[in-house]
C-alpha cells in the first residue's frame, strides 16, 4: 500500500507522518470489512460454515469488522504465498482502490485533528470508555472525550477506535475553533 500511495502525495500538502495516517485510513479495520463485503466474503463463510454453525450467531460472527478484517488479512497472505509480491500488490490495490481514494481525499483523523487544535491551547483530551453494548461478536462501544476533567463530548462505534474518532468529531464540533 505504501508503494502505491507514496508516489501520489504531493510533498508540500502530505508530509510523512501523513502518509502513515492516510494508510492507516486505507487499510483500517473498517476498510477491510468494506472490501470483505464487496468480496462476498460474508456469504463465502456462512455456505463453508459446518451446518451445527449455522444460525443467528453464525450471521452476526461472519459480519464483524474484526473476524472480516481478519479474513481479508488472510486471503491476502495466501495470495501472497501463492503468486508472489507483484501480483498480490495489484490485487491489494485493486481491491482497496474505493479506501485509497476516499483516505486521499478525505483523510478521517479527529483525534489528531482534535489533539492539534488542543496542543495550540495547552490543553490534552483524553478518551474513556463509558458503555459497552451487545455481545462480544457484536459489541458497540461508547467513549467520552473529556478536556481538564470535563467531557466535552460523545461517540460510538463498532470498536473502541471508532467510538474515539466519533467522540474527537463530536468533540471538533463542540469546541471552538
Amino acid at each position: 500500500m505504501t508503494t502505491h500511495l507514496f508516489p501520489r502525495l504531493d510533498p508540500e500538502r502530505h508530509g510523512a507522518g501523513r502518509l502513515t495516517k492516510i494508510r492507516a485510513q486505507a487499510v483500517s479495520g473498517r476498510s477491510c470489512r468494506d472490501v470483505a463485503e464487496r468480496l462476498g466474503i460474508p456469504e463465502r463463510l456462512r455456505t463453508a460454515a459446518p451446518a451445527e454453525f449455522a444460525g443467528p450467531a453464525l450471521s452476526s460472527l461472519v459480519q464483524t469488522e474484526r473476524v472480516l478484517a481478519s479474513v481479508i488479512e488472510a486471503v491476502i497472505g495466501a495470495v501472497y504465498l501463492h503468486f508472489g509480491y507483484e501480483e498480490t500488490a495489484d490485487a491489494v490495490v485493486e481491491a482497496f482502490t474505493p479506501e485509497i481514494e476516499e483516505a486521499l481525499e478525505s483523510p478521517a483523523d479527529f483525534k489528531s485533528a482534535l489533539q492539534e487544535r488542543l496542543a495550540r491551547r495547552g490543553a490534552l483530551v483524553l478518551y474513556e470508555v463509558v458503555g459497552e453494548l451487545g455481545p462480544p461478536h457484536d459489541r458497540t462501544f461508547e467513549v467520552s472525550a473529556c478536556v481538564a476533567g470535563v467531557e466535552v463530548a460523545r461517540g460510538s462505534g463498532r470498536s473502541k477506535k471508532d467510538a474515539e474518532q466519533a467522540a474527537a468529531a463530536a468533540a471538533l464540533e463542540a469546541l471552538p475553533a
